[in-house]
């Protein structure tokens, strides 16, 4: 049985890296853990055409995740929602990585 290799980086639309990082900022405030890595690494982005390790989206994905549960008492739903629509992104855009490709040969 052979194993499949995934992406280790993946490139994230602009508009999408700006958004993490402004929520990125945010969880940093609100010292949730782990938000400094996936911070520093969504402000650096421009400089990287916009690829990111995975491993920092999904760290990314988590902490607005925990963003949202925190402050889903204290904020308008509006922002709640794009928090929340941020997060969802950045985690389908680490599940398309791990999917593996379909083929068309049988098994």
């Amino acid at each position: 049985m052979t194993s499949t290799s995934f992406q280790r980086t993946l490139t994230l639309p602009a508009t999408l890296c700006e958004q993490a990082a402004h929520h990125l900022e945010q969880a940093a405030r609100r010292t949730v853990d782990g938000a400094g890595i996936p911070l520093k690494a969504f402000r650096a982005a421009a400089d990287s055409d916009y690829t990111l390790p995975v491993s920092v989206v999904e760290q990314a994905a988590g902490c607005l995740l925990v963003l949202a549960t925190e402050t889903a008492q204290t904020v308008r739903p509006s922002a709640l929602r794009t928090t929340i629509g941020v997060a969802l992104c950045l985690r389908d855009a680490v599940q398309a990585v791990h999917r593996p490709a379909l083929t068309t040969r049988f098994w």
